[in-house]
């Protein structure tokens, strides 16, 4: 099988590539030289990529299949640089082939049953025998230096292929068949993915992707239409408007309208809710659009109840007054009159008490309330909204005004659990079943805070939340808009108002059942989820929260229910379909909930690295992107740097760990960082520029 001296093997022409008659050169080494071959038998023409003396590639490769039959453990590490068709001899690609091929069916990998693989594929004697597969493992001086070989055969590869389109292009421009533009194009071209080659793929910062938007499709018609209409007029995300819309609808039904999914499990229809945008979002704006109607019919609730409010006050303090004038007669009247007039007084103080003042109506409570008097407004009304373009009611949950955060009523008021108001005044009654809405469109740092308030975490708190976190859109926005129709705004307007005065109108809350079609789809996503909770699973990390998603989907579905037939039987069952649209709008949330706890646990140096990240991605103003970046280069390029220069070679450095950059240049022994000078080559992967939002 050895072949002495050298001989001639003359290449078939192939599309693009010039007939040459190379000459193969011998290995150095002692080992015989197998046939040149391709895997399934037959002989290989030689390829011009392979001329010219290669010992050092061939040492390498010979080093690379070595240290896989000597440990197959290194056989991922090695075949993520190495591939097949890297490897200047053919033997060598078929080794490499049946070393794969077996790993991958879980099968041992040694010399001794790479003999047999290849014996009944009938291609043992043409690699060069038994002899020639034992001789690549007494080559490796250790297994764990492989990946260290399969780069050096990788680069040679790399090499003898810029060295053919080299060839092939100057013979190209020389005949005229290229222009010089072309010439120069398809000569990057082969540069790139030589560059692209040499590095592994980027492992990600702890990123879950690009999130999913908003499902619209799942919403009522008459809130899908206002909420992609105000997202096209606000050049807003969607997921803005429809998270606030889902909130107006908690305003109107939560804690008055209960659904049962089946006997013993009865849920609340109240949400918390929150979209976390940056400042500029045009939140306000939103945030208006979406519950004027809410405040509009507060106010008109309070003015319809001041008549009563006011008969019912003047009735009382007369009584009262009837009251103080007998008690002021009693004190100037001998003891047997006196006697006469306390029992007329205290008749009268009953009749007194007797008298109750209706409180002014109320749907919504301020984004800055405490939780003080929070318990005492839930004791008088029960069902409360809590809404705000702002995050001031995380600064208050945090503790802003007090040392020692107080989160009782946030818990308690999202379940509906028995609601304790003493701390108040014992004048209050306790109150049962208590619910509480929130809707709040916070910046994104203001979710860190929360996290960081003592018992957020553990008492269940961030667990009760639904979160949004879409990306912003400024500077993508369009200058010029259309307006919401009218008809569409004022179909909101009217449909909304209706589900508030009628659920405000009842006596006592209402429970509305699934239907059995509607407790099956339930008990699907109870065992999806349930599957998730487990180790290695996308929710085992976040079981607080994934642990509260069927019943916070079921909440939605009851919304929904209420809000599609608000005028056409809204107390029939909760339908299958109701609860398929709920589990579509629970898995935006639950993307959108891992992204804000990855955001929670984020360290500073990891946020500093997106952002430099996310630079990179984009292209720069003359539409090319970057491929080398230096240190100074990202400090002019981002405010949040300045004056904080030194945490820029933290988050580069955790660039180049998880392979997005590299630098030129080591850092210097001792050195407190890298100079200024160091150039950090991009890796090619990272100019997919990000999708405009």
């Amino acid at each position: 099988m050895a072949r002495a001296g050298r001989g001639l093997w003359r290449e078939a022409a192939r599309p693009g590539l010039p007939a040459l008659t190379t000459e193969l050169e011998t290995s150095s080494m002692t080992q015989p030289t197998p046939e040149s071959h391709r895997s399934g038998g037959g002989f290989a023409s030689v390829h011009p990529l392979r001329e010219g003396p290669h010992d050092h590639a061939i040492e390498a490769e010979q080093a690379a299949l070595g240290a896989m039959l000597l440990s197959p453990a290194v056989i991922p590490e090695i075949t993520a640089v190495l591939d097949a068709v890297d490897y200047y001899r053919p033997a060598h690609e078929t080794i490499h082939r049946a070393i794969t091929a077996m790993h991958e069916r879980d099968e041992p990998v040694d010399p001794i049953t790479v003999t047999a693989y290849l014996g009944t594929t009938g291609d043992l004697n043409r690699v060069g025998g038994a002899s020639y597969l034992h001789s690549l493992v007494q080559q490796v001086p250790t297994a764990s230096n492989g990946e260290y070989y399969a780069a050096i055969a990788r680069d040679a590869a790399d090499n003898r292929r810029l060295d053919a389109t080299g060839l092939r292009l100057s013979q190209r421009a020389r005949t005229g068949e290229l222009t010089a533009d072309a010439t120069r194009a398809e000569a990057l071209a082969a540069l790139e993915a030589a560059e692209q080659r040499t590095w592994s793929e980027p492992t990600p910062l702890g990123e879950n992707g690009p999130l999913p938007r908003f499902p619209v499709d799942a919403l009522p018609g008459w809130m899908r239409e206002q909420v992609v209409a105000l997202a096209e007029f606000t050049q807003t995300p969607p997921d803005m408007a429809a998270t606030m819309g889902l909130a107006a609808l908690s305003t109107a039904a939560g804690g008055r309208v209960h659904v049962q999914i089946r006997p013993g499990w009865t849920e609340q229809s109240n949400l918390y809710l929150v979209c976390a945008m940056p400042p500029a979002s045009r939140k306000s704006d939103v945030f208006s659009a979406m519950t004027a109607p809410i405040y509009r019919i507060e106010d008109e609730l309070a003015q319809q109840a001041k008549p009563a409010i006011i008969e019912a006050q003047t009735a009382k303090e007369a009584a009262e007054a009837e009251v103080d004038a007998l008690l002021s007669k009693a004190r100037k009247c001998d003891t047997m009159d006196r006697q006469q007039l306390v029992a007329e007084a205290s008749a009268a103080r009953m009749l007194a008490d007797e008298i109750h003042v209706p409180p002014a109506p109320r749907l919504t409570v301020s984004g800055d309330i405490t939780p003080e008097p929070l318990t005492h407004l839930l004791a008088t009304h029960r069902c409360l909204a809590a809404l705000s373009p702002e995050g001031d009611l995380f600064d208050i949950i945090a503790g802003r005004y007090s040392a020692r955060p107080n989160l009782g009523v946030f818990l308690q008021a999202h379940k509906g659990e028995r609601l304790q108001t003493d701390r108040i005044t014992r004048d209050q009654p306790t109150v049962d079943r208590p619910a509480l809405t929130i809707g709040v469109t916070p910046q994104p740092a203001v979710l860190q805070d929360l996290a960081a308030t003592p018992g957020a975490r553990d008492r269940g708190l961030l667990a009760r939340f639904l979160f949004a976190l879409p990306p912003s859109n400024l500077g993508y926005r369009k200058i010029r808009t259309h307006p919401i129709p009218d008809a569409v705004s004022s179909t909101y307007d009217a449909r909304l108002e209706a589900m508030v005065r009628t659920f405000t109108d009842l006596p006592d809350p209402v429970t509305v059942p699934l239907s059995a079609q509607a407790d099956a789809v339930v008990e699907r996503l109870q065992e999806e989820v349930e599957q998730k909770l487990r180790p290695d699973q996308p929710l085992s990390h976040v079981t607080d929260w994934a642990g509260k998603l069927v019943g916070a989907t079921v909440r939605i579905a009851c919304l929904l229910h209420l809000a599609d037939r608000i005028t056409t039987g809204w107390g029939d069952p909760v339908s299958a379909a109701c609860v398929e649209r709920a589990a579509v709008i629970a898995a935006y949330y639950t993307a959108h909930a891992l992204a804000v706890f990855d955001l929670i646990a984020a360290d500073p140096a990891t946020e500093d690295a997106r952002h430099i990240l996310t630079w990179l991605q984009r292209p720069k103003q003359n539409g090319t992107h970057r491929t080398t970046v230096k240190r100074r280069d990202v400090v002019a390029a981002h405010r949040r740097f300045r004056g904080r220069t030194d945490a820029i070679d933290p988050a580069l450095r955790l660039l180049e760990e998880h392979g997005y950059v590299r630098p030129d240049a080591p850092p210097a022994q001792g050195g407190k960082g890298r100079s200024a000078s160091i150039t950090f080559r991009v890796h090619p992967a990272v100019k997919a520029s990000l999708d405009a939002p």
